[in-house]
C-alpha cells in the first residue's frame, strides 16, 4: 500500500468518524437494535435448565455474548445508501472523482464501528454483572481465529448487501432483496440458536452457504466451540469471490443503464 493510499485511508476514517460521532445518539439504538442475541440468551438459558441441550446455561451464555459481539460488528447498512445515491441522483459526482464510491461505504462502516464500541463494552460490561458465571477468557487459538473470521465475515456481509445493491440501477427498492435475504439470514446463521441443535441435514444445508460464516462462524471460535477451521475459511473465500465476480458485472452494466436514464 502506497503513502498515497494510506493517507487516503487515514482521511477516509477520520472524516467518517467525526461524521458517526455527530449521531451518538441514534448509535445507542442502533446497537440497542442488535441486541436480540441477548433475548434469545433468557430464552435458551430457561430451556437449558429444564431440558438437556448438550449446553450448560453458562455456554449459552457465552454463545450468544459472542453472537451479540459478532452481530454487532458485521452489521451493514449500504444498500440503502446506495439505492438512495442511484435513486436520487446523487451518484454522478461521486462517479467523476478518481474513487471508486464503493470505499466511501466502506470506510463509513469501519468508522461506525469505532463509534459504536464504548456502547457495545458497556452492554458487555452488564452481561458480566448479569451472568458472572459465563464470563471467560478466549485462548490466544480463540481470540486470534475470532478476531480474524469478524473481520472476513463483515467484509462479506458487506460485498454480499453491494452485490445486492447494485440492482438500484434497475429498481427502485432494491433493499426489498436485503429483507428476503434477512429471513435466511435470521434462521441459518446462528442469530436464534447454535448450528449444533439443528437437525443434521438442515445443519449440513446450512453450512454450504455464507449464513452461518457472518454469526455462527465467529461466535463459535470465540466461545472455543468445535468448528471446521479451513472448510469456513475457504467457504467464505468463495461466496467473497462469487460476490465480487457479479458485483464487478452488476456495476459495469449498472452504469450503462444508469448514464442511459440521464441521472
Amino acid at each position: 500500500m502506497t503513502l498515497r493510499s494510506l493517507r487516503i485511508v487515514r482521511t477516509f476514517l477520520s472524516v467518517y468518524y467525526a461524521y458517526m460521532v455527530e449521531y451518538r445518539a441514534e448509535l445507542i439504538f442502533w446497537v440497542l437494535s442488535g441486541s436480540f442475541p441477548l433475548i434469545f440468551l433468557g430464552l435458551w438459558n430457561q430451556a437449558a435448565q429444564s431440558n438437556d441441550l448438550g449446553f450448560t446455561p453458562a455456554q449459552f451464555a457465552q454463545y450468544f455474548l459472542a453472537v451479540f459481539l459478532a452481530r454487532q460488528f458485521t452489521v451493514v447498512w449500504v444498500i440503502w445508501d446506495f439505492e438512495k445515491e442511484v435513486v436520487q441522483g446523487t451518484l454522478s459526482p461521486l462517479l467523476l472523482q478518481p474513487i471508486d464510491p464503493v470505499w466511501r461505504h466502506f470506510f463509513g462502516h469501519v468508522a461506525e464501528r469505532f463509534t459504536r464500541l464504548p456502547f457495545v463494552l458497556l452492554l458487555v460490561g452488564l452481561f458480566c454483572l448479569l451472568y458472572p458465571e459465563a464470563i471467560w477468557i478466549p485462548t490466544p487459538y480463540a481470540c486470534f481465529w475470532g478476531i480474524v473470521s469478524l473481520i472476513l465475515a463483515f467484509c462479506l456481509r458487506f460485498l454480499i448487501q453491494y452485490t445486492f445493491a447494485m440492482l438500484a440501477f434497475w429498481v427502485e427498492r432494491a433493499n426489498a432483496i436485503e429483507q428476503f435475504w434477512f429471513l435466511f439470514y435470521t434462521f441459518l446463521s446462528g442469530l436464534v440458536a447454535p448450528l449444533t441443535l439443528f437437525p443434521d441435514a438442515v445443519r449440513e444445508f446450512a453450512l454450504w452457504t455464507p449464513f452461518p460464516y457472518l454469526i455462527y462462524f465467529p461466535a463459535s471460535l470465540l466461545v472455543g466451540l468445535p468448528v471446521d477451521l479451513p472448510r469456513g475459511l475457504i467457504t467464505m473465500a468463495s461466496w467473497g469471490l462469487l460476490a465480487f465476480i457479479i458485483n464487478r458485472k452488476l456495476w459495469r452494466l449498472g452504469l450503462k443503464h444508469y448514464s442511459g436514464m440521464g441521472a
